[in-house]
């Protein structure tokens, strides 16, 4: 696909930017087996949710305030967890050709903005612009995150491309009007193998090569 017209970027973090899987998983097995719930349940629909959403499919006779309690205890479980984390496979990469590009580029993410950080630190990476779900009303698969993080960047969401690795977050991204980019063998406008994939692409877009 040609990305010439991509004027910029945004991306998902948890499996996208950010390889923090393990931690993740950890922390729902956990929770899991505090709230009697099977693990893989868990684990098959929370990734790239917000914590609440997940909860209260798992979980559907909590009231609201239960559901803020428990997604608040998931959280925690996570902050602290960073032994293994790290940035994905060709992340600083594409990072550093769209910072040669001029292409600008946002993280937008089901975490909140203390685990949003604390994940990014410990991958060393530091989005201009970061949108947390503290930040908007409704959660991916609602397009709200990726569309401020458009107009953040003063760029029209048909010019913006999302990088996901969640189907939930590809729905957000169509959701948007923008270009989709999928990994791990999920469908979207571009798939990718991998962010140095992606890298290579721009690299060509932006040099004619």
């Amino acid at each position: 696909m040609d990305l010439s017209g991509i004027g910029a970027v945004l991306f998902d973090m948890d499996g996208t930017l950010v390889d923090s899987d393990a931690a993740v998983e950890r922390a729902w097995e956990r929770w899991a087996s505090e709230y009697a719930v099977e693990p893989a349940a868990a684990l098959a629909i929370a990734h790239g949710r917000p914590a609440d959403q997940t909860i209260r499919r798992l979980l559907p006779g909590l009231d609201d305030a239960a559901v803020a309690v428990a997604a608040a205890r998931q959280l925690a479980l996570q902050y602290d967890d960073l032994s293994d984390v790290t940035a994905t496979p060709g992340a600083h990469e594409l990072l550093s050709t769209l910072a040669r590009s001029g292409v600008p580029w946002a993280v937008v993410t089901s975490a909140d903005v203390r685990l949003a950080e604390a994940r990014l630190g410990a991958a060393g990476i530091a989005p201009p612009v970061l949108v947390t779900v503290e930040d908007v009303r409704e959660g991916k698969p609602a397009p709200e995150g990726y569309l401020r993080a458009a107009a953040l960047l003063d760029v029209p969401p048909a010019r913006c491309l999302v990088v996901e690795d969640a189907e939930v977050g590809l729905r957000a991204g169509r959701a948007a009007g923008a270009v989709t980019a999928a990994l791990k063998g999920l469908d979207g406008d571009v798939r990718l193998d991998d962010l140095e994939q992606l890298a290579r692409q721009f690299e060509a877009a932006t040099t004619g090569s």
